[in-house]
């Protein structure tokens, strides 16, 4: 037996014997050959983003034209609380934004945390990945970089903006606990092309209510979102500190590496959480996966878990497992 399938025969051993997951419907079947590329993405409204995004490929531009667009179309909805310059403001009442795109053949990675008034973070990320040497850029210097290179922007006061918030903070902290977060969604977007490259890209507004300066999940390599274009790809939504602490979209593409299915590697990192954190199922924590052989799947803690999966023959909406505490 090869060092390989001993790895693949034992990683999913293990996953069927710890893992209790309600509505499992299984590993999505590949797409057929003339129906790539392939696209996934959290939240059922990415759905138009995997529809900018084939488009876009399909008249022949990159992958990461594909995947920069195809977020695009969330940053601009109005209508979304979670991502883009509509989000949900921190506590100081700024939307401070957060995105990241990875190159699955160059392996190279660009991010933006905590940027304000930035239109499209994840052009921004686009170019610290293109135009610098650097990975990740923060608050003041990212947005000031985002200007410099001409990017849509809104005006914004911070003086102003800070001042009101260290007064509201003050009087809070001297009345009551700090305010409860509201929601945290967040768009992943996985590109399996025609070549069988990888790419993929990540944004949001982060948690609701936050710090002023926090960071999420969302832009950390390894956490928000992961791309190995030897193995596959992975991308999570929901609370980022219950993600990031456990570089869970790297972990998932390493189960995938060890054998197992995108939706059996979803579901592995979230019991391997589960084991550790004390509040079990209650995490907020969902991932979506694909690999190279066009295999993908998704699974999380939250019940309205839904992620967008389109390629030239169709667009759709898909429930993902749940995954409820292990059985005694």
């Amino acid at each position: 037996m090869t060092r390989r399938k001993f790895l693949q025969g034992t990683a999913v051993g293990a996953l069927g014997a710890a893992t209790a997951v309600t509505g499992s419907r299984g590993a999505e079947p590949p797409p057929a050959k003339g129906e790539m590329p392939l696209i996934v993405s959290t939240w059922p409204f990415a759905k138009a983003s995997n529809d900018a995004a084939l488009k876009v490929l399909l008249r022949g531009d990159s992958l990461l034209d594909a995947v920069e667009q195809g977020i695009w179309v969330t940053e601009s909805d109005t209508t979304n609380k979670s991502v883009g310059l509509s989000g949900n403001p921190n506590a100081a009442g700024v939307v401070q934004l957060d995105a990241c795109i990875m190159d699955g053949p160059t392996h190279k990675a660009g991010s933006v945390g905590a940027i304000e008034g930035i239109r499209h973070p994840i052009s921004a990320a686009r170019r610290v990945m293109e135009k610098t040497k650097h990975v990740l850029l923060v608050g003041e210097g990212a947005r000031m970089f985002a200007l410099e290179e001409g990017l849509e922007s809104v005006e914004i006061n911070s003086r102003e903006i800070d001042d009101k918030w260290l007064k509201e903070r003050l009087a809070q902290k001297s009345k009551s606990p700090e305010r409860k977060a509201d929601n945290h969604d967040t768009i992943a977007l996985l590109i399996l092309g025609k070549d069988g490259n990888l790419a993929g890209g990540c944004s949001t507004s982060g948690l609701g209510g936050k710090l002023p300066g926090r960071v999420g999940d969302s832009p950390i390599i390894g956490s928000g979102l992961y791309v190995d274009n030897e193995v596959g790809a992975a991308g999570s939504t929901g609370l980022g500190e219950n993600v990031m602490r456990y570089c869970a979209t790297f972990m998932i593409v390493e189960f995938m590496r060890q054998g197992m299915s995108p939706r059996e590697a979803c579901v592995a990192i979230i019991r391997r959480i589960m084991r550790t954190e004390p509040k079990g199922a209650d995490l907020s924590i969902n991932f979506i996966a694909l690999d190279k052989y066009g295999r993908y799947g998704a699974a999380g803690t939250d019940k309205n878990f839904e992620y967008a999966v389109a390629t030239p023959g169709s667009s759709r909406v898909l429930p993902a497992d749940m995954v409820g505490k292990p059985e005694k």
